[in-house]
């Protein structure tokens, strides 16, 4: 198996888990307090937050769904490879941002999101997988 499509595979698992584990804390099944760093304060700014990272990351799924071949949008590669590589650098900052997060949870994902980026990176960097 190619290895790039390998990485789209994998990523979009993970992808799809992180998805179900932010709907599980807008339906209140896992508590808010342990994610966001330990620094939302109520309901109302967990719905916001939680609604915005489901959407980007429904947004980052049908991108490397893109990239995949796995969903048939006629997408310019430049678009897609520059879009992916604002994620890349977004979850290297984001690793960042959860070793300084209050809850060892959250510091927990941060293993996570660097696991992320290197699938991300290896998409771009073999690229031998087209739109």
């Amino acid at each position: 198996m190619n290895k790039t499509l390998n990485s789209i595979q994998i990523l979009l698992g993970m992808l799809l888990m992180v998805t179900v584990f932010h709907f599980f804390i807008m339906l209140k099944l896992i508590p808010y307090d342990i994610a966001w760093g330990g620094r939302l304060t109520n309901d109302t700014e967990m719905y916001i937050f939680e609604a915005i990272s489901i959407l980007i990351n429904l947004f980052l799924i049908s991108i490397v769904s893109i990239k995949g071949n796995y969903l048939k949008l006629r997408v310019n590669e430049k678009v897609i490879n520059s879009i992916l590589w604002i994620f890349f650098i977004l979850f290297l900052l984001n690793t960042l941002g959860n070793l300084l997060a209050k809850t060892n949870f959250e510091k927990i994902f941060s293993v996570l999101t660097l696991i992320l980026a290197l699938l991300i990176w290896n998409i771009l960097k073999k690229n031998k997988y087209h739109c």
